[in-house]
């Protein structure tokens, strides 16, 4: 191994440069942080601007929306209930969550919202763990009643509107039927918030002070929270949601006004943090250590296989790959890893140049944070473009692409 680049050829390393240069001069990028890392050593690249227009460049401490790469750091916050068994993997949870009782569930996913029959069984927490409790956010149901009503509703926690708390949305929740029998059916995003919700009820405290508590304090994740306390805010870029059509910059949320500016009323694992390369890089070396930061213990080393390991059975595999394929025009090539743990996917095929077992997740505002225990390595890439058009995901593309021509054995 080449000490001097960590594993990393120095070719490779330039390549990686230059490629996410690319993507930055094309002016469809303003600005990029990436690491990746490999044993003690790490490499960072921070190109580009905090602003479309130019202004402050990016820096290792720049501060990102996380979006959906939420996930799987959220995630952690269960599994350390689940460690000191608090919770049982198939623990009812009507105890904590009451308006999640006596489920009604569609007969067809595309029928009307009172055309329902009894839940066989009630939702678990392994159910949550899974994405499978029953209702998410289902692109094979798109402009359904049920789909519209999870949005009139104002359940889903990455739009622009900020939500209630969450006692409240657990009621709003609580007024929908599911759209699949408990643990029937892969279905997204919406158990990660609910996940967050049970949390803060068997504990008794907000879901962020047990998560900080147990999970970001011990790593040292000082600039990973549900929001940017305001002498840090300057080092928060504002996130854009380009044009569709033109590809023209919008933004969907300033920095020192919008939505993160302030504690929220829910905070939503779903997809709610803000965070840095180096925070995650020190969450992600936790899963590729089984649960070790240094010589302290965060998760046991079952947990940590459970995360990271495929937990859903050949049916529900096979329908979220064909999902993820079918729906290639709003994913853009996000997804397709086939298998899912807890909180975040894992490879079960080889179909780009990542191998089998590498494990991670993607969000929706230009993220990307994935580890692989094969080669030891990790890699966060996060920009403050969203994917309403293809670049930010392309990005994310040819940077793993690049990562894994980079890895000197």
């Amino acid at each position: 191994m080449d000490k001097s680049t960590g594993g990393f050829s120095e070719a490779g390393l330039r390549k990686i440069r230059d490629v996410l240069t690319r993507h930055v001069d094309s002016g469809r990028i303003p600005g990029v942080v990436a690491l990746i890392g490999r044993g003690e050593q790490t490499h960072v690249e921070a190109i580009g601007t905090m602003r479309h227009d130019g202004g402050a460049p990016m820096s290792r401490d720049t501060i990102f929306r996380m979006a959906s790469t939420s996930k799987p750091v959220t995630m952690a916050a269960s599994m350390a209930l689940l460690d000191d068994c608090r919770l049982r993997l198939d623990d009812p949870v009507d105890p904590w969550l009451p308006e999640l009782a006596d489920r009604q569930v569609l007969k067809r996913i595309d029928g009307p919202i009172d055309d329902t029959e009894p839940a066989r069984r009630p939702i678990t927490v392994r159910d949550l763990l899974t994405s499978t409790f029953g209702l998410g956010i289902d692109l094979t149901a798109v402009g359904s009643p049920i789909f519209n009503a999870i949005f009139e509703n104002g359940v889903f926690s990455q739009g622009a509107v900020p939500l209630p708390d969450q006692d409240e949305w657990m009621r709003r929740l609580g007024t929908l039927p599911l759209m699949r029998q408990p643990g029937e059916h892969w279905q997204y995003h919406l158990s990660h918030d609910v996940l967050g919700v049970l949390v803060s009820r068997v504990t008794g405290r907000p879901f962020e002070t047990f998560l900080r508590e147990r999970v970001l304090d011990p790593l040292g994740m000082k600039d990973t929270a549900f929001h940017v306390p305001a002498d840090k805010i300057d080092r928060l870029p504002p996130s854009y949601a380009p044009d569709p059509q033109t590809g023209a910059f919008t933004v969907w949320d300033e920095a020192k006004t919008g939505q993160y500016s302030a504690p929220p009323a829910f905070q939503a694992g779903g997809g709610g943090l803000v965070s840095t390369v180096d925070d995650y890089h020190a969450y992600f070396r936790m899963l590729l250590g089984h649960g070790m930061h240094g010589t302290e213990r965060i998760l046991s080393r079952p947990a940590v296989e459970l995360m990271t390991t495929n937990r859903l059975t050949p049916e529900q595999e096979a329908a979220r790959s064909t999902l993820a394929r079918n729906a290639v025009n709003v994913s853009f090539g996000q997804g397709q890893q086939g298998g899912w743990g807890f909180g975040m996917a894992v490879r079960t095929y080889r179909g780009d140049y990542a191998p089998l077992g590498q494990f991670g997740w993607d969000g929706g505002t230009g993220t990307s944070a994935y580890a692989d225990p094969e080669n030891g390595i990790t890699g966060i890439l996060l920009t403050q473009v969203g994917l309403t058009t293809a670049a930010p995901a392309q990005l994310i593309h040819d940077f793993w692409t690049t990562v894994y021509q980079a890895v000197d054995a």
